[in-house]
């Protein structure tokens, strides 16, 4: 008799699926810009269903999930389908960042396995004043910053520009523009006061570090596996554009800095600060309460002293992302690396589940 096919659910949010159109259905914004990538036409929707299509092409039966910002949908969907593991890609509930570790929870009280960072890793991680705070106190090397609560006439501090301003609780580089880096306390302000006004949460400013930018990933259940690191070329940026990655160097394929971001995998490093920086992520990868996958961006500075800046659980792993990228470079195809980080949920999943006692 053969034995059933491990089901694998695949819950995204995407709310309006309808707004998201391909590129080449778009109106041009008639920037005339020599493109580097090949621009990718499928939506997020179909990243999932790509996602799917793999796994089913390896042996599982998945499926595809949008809750559409609604509970009822997902947990209705997940009683009725009973999946054996959750491949979770959920980042945002309501237009709220901060509310996606609520969502593993939910996962958690119904008892089925899932992918990924548990709900305190997504919790620390979202509050970059918390993780900072952590890294730094178990010996990291962070960059200098401060916090920005409320709207001042004048913000004081002694940190050297330039400066990197930036929200506190968002991720995946929102409401991070070429205008937030800023070489005065005039720009500064400008920019503090419109993060204020268009974030409802505090503002994060730091010295931004001049130097190169290295992502480091990391996979793995009891044993972590360092992948190798992958650098963010900022030799095309244009003078009039600054050497960060912002939210258009990562999403808007129609801007300017999304060609001028270009991925080095291997990047081109001494073998010394190569394991520095490996070693370096481990560490943050296990300070953080990460958990099977996770990217850490960090900044090599013109002193060869390497910054953490951000831990990202759940980094995006759809095809041609960083993280794939990387595991590629490290001996593992796309569907493998997907198949690992299913089994290491599952794994988990039969070692956590409770046992029946008789009476």
């Amino acid at each position: 008799m053969r034995r059933p096919k491990i089901k694998v659910a695949i819950v995204y949010n995407e709310p309006q699926p309808e707004m998201y159109r391909k590129v080449s259905e778009a109106k041009s914004r008639g920037v005339d810009i020599k493109t580097y990538f090949e621009v990718d036409k499928r939506t997020p929707m179909e990243d999932y269903e790509f996602v799917a299509g793999k796994l089913n092409n390896i042996g599982f039966n998945s499926y595809t999930l949008n809750i559409k910002d609604n509970l009822k949908t997902m947990l209705n969907n997940l009683q009725e389908n009973k999946p054996d593991v959750i491949f979770n890609f959920i980042e945002i509930y309501k237009d709220n960042s901060r509310l996606e570790m609520n969502i593993v929870g939910l996962f958690e009280l119904m008892g089925i396995p899932y992918t990924g960072a548990p709900a305190m890793a997504l919790a620390n991680c979202q509050n970059k004043i918390l993780a900072k705070r952590l890294l730094s106190s178990n010996g990291i090397r962070i960059p200098r910053f401060f916090i920005v609560s409320k709207k001042s006439q004048k913000y004081l501090h002694k940190l050297h520009y330039p400066l990197l301003v930036k929200p506190a609780f968002e991720d995946a580089s929102v409401g991070i523009e070429n205008e937030s880096s800023v070489n005065n306390s005039k720009e500064l302000k400008k920019r503090i006061d419109y993060v204020l006004k268009n974030f409802s949460h505090p503002v994060l400013v730091e010295e931004f570090i001049e130097g190169r930018e290295l992502n480091v990933s990391v996979i793995g259940d009891k044993r972590l596996k360092v992948l190798p690191v992958n650098e963010i070329d900022f030799s095309a940026m244009p003078e009039h554009l600054h050497n960060i990655v912002s939210y258009q160097a990562k999403w808007d394929p129609k801007h300017e800095s999304y060609h001028k971001t270009i991925p080095v995998c291997p990047a081109p490093l001494p073998l010394i600060l190569e394991k520095k920086a490996k070693e370096l992520a481990f560490k943050a990868f296990r300070v953080m309460g990460c958990r099977e996958y996770a990217r850490i961006d960090m900044r090599l500075s013109k002193e060869n002293k390497l910054y953490v800046l951000e831990v990202n659980p759940n980094p995006d792993i759809t095809d041609g992302a960083g993280f794939m990228k990387s595991a590629e470079r490290g001996g593992m195809t796309f569907s493998e690396a997907l198949k690992r980080i299913v089994k290491y949920a599952l794994d988990r999943g039969r070692v956590q589940k409770p046992k029946l006692v008789s009476q």
